[in-house]
């Protein structure tokens, strides 16, 4: 599960305070919650007294504004550095639950899940919140599947006239170039759509800002982000896929939207926006659900250099191997 890379948990808009939320990375569960201050803390998902989920028990604020997370079982309270006081006592335990490092860059928490870092965290999201509004997440669910199987669809650039063909109407993908910078690259790629049809933009107008041509810049930062560089005449959208291995078998997703209108329509059609990337995210758990992993690969298609991009570095990691793969 590629241990020693960073991970975005969550960005803080995906919080509410005082609300417990349950997050999984490497096998292991915690429980999540942000207090009123905005500070974000992360336990282990299981009370020390007889093994209940904290991430099912509630937040209680404290006198000096920080909150505990409560127990559901027993109502013990545990405090961002896992002590808690025992009924009766008075007295503050020593902890009793190793917090999870959390690294906060603005509203971004990141977590490299308590191993040694072995590769940075991308500065790009940074970035984009300093240049750009954030329009929101969407997308956020844990899919059935193994991190490398969820790497290899989302860098399958042949996929998109199958697995999204009926929502974007695309008839091919014309591909251009691919970037290769070690755990950095690029992929520049064409897609040719149909006129969308009625019923389809009754269902989300905001298939309405897509060109007839979608003229692909995928940015990837190698394992945890993916970047779709999107540009129409109304809007500049950097779309940011997120990947969590949340077990040997489950992977989560989720998206984060930022956006530079050019119209005072983008202002309108965000929801569909995040609509649009929602139905993105689903199509491709779907189609996921429909593979049989282990079948040999007796077939290969024209410009997979993505799919042999994500497989070099998947076995060398954390190092950087040739050949280097730019064409």
């Amino acid at each position: 599960m590629l241990t020693g890379a960073p991970w975005l948990l969550a960005h803080e808009s995906m919080l509410t305070v005082n609300q417990p939320r349950k997050v999984f990375l490497y096998g292991a569960d915690y429980v999540m919650w942000k207090d009123a201050s905005g500070a974000v803390h992360a336990l282990p998902n299981v009370c020390p007294h007889m093994g209940a989920m904290l991430s099912e028990g509630w937040c209680e604020v404290q006198s000096n504004g920080t909150s505990n997370v409560v127990c559901p079982f027993h109502a013990l309270q545990f405090d961002s550095d896992g002590c808690t006081t025992l009924p009766g006592s008075g007295n503050k335990t020593l902890p009793q639950l190793q917090p999870l490092e959390l690294i906060i860059q603005g509203n971004f928490i990141w977590s490299y899940g308590g191993c040694e870092p072995k590769i940075p965290i991308p500065e790009i999201l940074n970035e984009f919140a300093a240049q750009y509004e954030f329009i929101g997440f969407t997308g956020d669910r844990s899919v059935k599947t193994d991190l490398l199987t969820m790497l290899l669809n989302m860098h399958d650039y042949n996929h998109q006239n199958g697995t999204h063909r009926t929502l974007f109407e695309i008839q091919e993908v014309q591909f251009k170039q691919f970037i290769d910078r070690g755990h950095h690259s690029h992929a520049y790629y064409d897609m040719p759509r149909t006129k969308s049809k009625l019923q389809d933009i009754l269902k989300n107008p905001a298939i309405l800002a897509l060109p007839k041509i979608i003229s692909a810049h995928l940015e990837n930062f190698f394992p945890a982000l993916v970047i779709f560089h999107g540009k129409s005449p109304i809007a500049t959208i950097k779309q940011c896929h997120l990947f969590i291995p949340e077990s040997e078998t489950h992977t989560r997703t989720y998206v984060l939207m930022f956006g530079k209108a050019h119209s005072p329509i983008v202002h309108l059609l965000k929801q569909n926006i995040l609509k649009l990337a929602d139905l993105v995210i689903n199509q491709d758990a779907d189609i996921l659900g429909k593979i049989y992993p282990d079948t040999p690969q007796k077939i290969k298609l024209n410009n997979e250099v993505g799919m042999d991009w994500v497989r070099r570095n998947f076995e060398s990691f954390p190092d950087v191997v040739e050949p280097n793969l730019s064409k």
